[in-house]
């Protein structure tokens, strides 16, 4: 069973300490493939150069709605200058944040569009967040006809998703739909079609319900590979072989 974890931050300090533990165990689990998006410009370098040494980790480089008191306009001519010259899988991750506290809306709406340009013109995916702001998220889309991708970590409702996937878009899902309370994921999951459906960690946080409060690792995607299972009534080997196909094809990603 070969699974892909279409969304992870290695370059993540807190694995500083034991990233090479860390692929290793995530290996031993069947993962042949981490997506690991950037968040700022200053990561870009970083993912490069660990995409480099692990051949499993493939890039996608962009600008996180989350962090922009780090961003610059000038950033997103320095991104479609980087994305000229390296190999990357998306744009992203981007997208719009409006549960921050005083979001700036209009600036990541902005930065989101000028993410979604790029995408269009290097013919990439990009990798969506989007929180409480999917019915924004959308509205932007629908001026990007061109544009395919993920909505990573989704929590939207169904009638959005139905909206999205007219549109072309996956989902990305994780830890969250692990736990008790998640009644609403959960039934979104259960009813979600499986050719638009992706796996994703987003490690080193939203970890799954056995591990709640604790550092998030690419290893613990089987659990999650569980209980989607556990939902739709299907084996871990049919969600494996679908999923991944999914993310073979959304991000072409070759074979290590």
């Amino acid at each position: 069973m070969q699974l892909v974890d279409t969304h992870t931050h290695l370059d993540d300090p807190r694995f500083d300490a034991d990233r090479e533990a860390v692929i290793t165990r995530a290996r031993k689990c069947g993962i042949s493939h981490f997506v690991v998006p950037a968040v700022t410009s200053e990561s870009w370098e970083r993912i490069d150069s660990l995409c480099h040494h692990y051949p499993e980790l493939r890039p996608a480089y962009g600008l996180h709605p989350m962090f922009m008191a780090d961003h610059r306009m000038e950033d997103v001519t320095a991104l479609a200058g980087w994305l000229e010259q390296k190999p990357a899988v998306a744009v992203g991750e981007c997208g719009l944040d409006f549960y921050i506290p005083e979001p700036d809306r209009e600036a990541q709406q902005t930065l989101f569009e000028a993410q979604l340009e790029l995408a269009d013109r290097f013919s990439l995916p990009v990798i969506i967040h989007a929180r409480r702001s999917v019915e924004e998220v959308l509205h932007t889309l629908r001026r990007f006809p061109g544009v395919e991708g993920v909505l990573h970590s989704f929590s939207g409702s169904r009638q959005q998703a139905e909206r999205l996937i007219d549109l072309g878009f996956r989902f990305g899902f994780g830890g969250p739909v692990t736990h008790g309370n998640a009644h609403r994921l959960q039934a979104l999951v259960k009813w979600m079609p499986l050719d638009v459906m992706l796996l994703e960690t987003d490690s080193p946080d939203q970890p799954d319900a056995t591990h709640a409060r604790q550092r998030n690792e690419p290893g613990y995607l089987p659990l999650i590979v569980q209980a989607i299972c556990r939902l739709k009534g299907i084996t871990p080997t049919l969600l494996a072989e679908r999923t991944s196909a999914n993310a073979r094809r959304l991000f072409a990603l070759e074979p290590t």
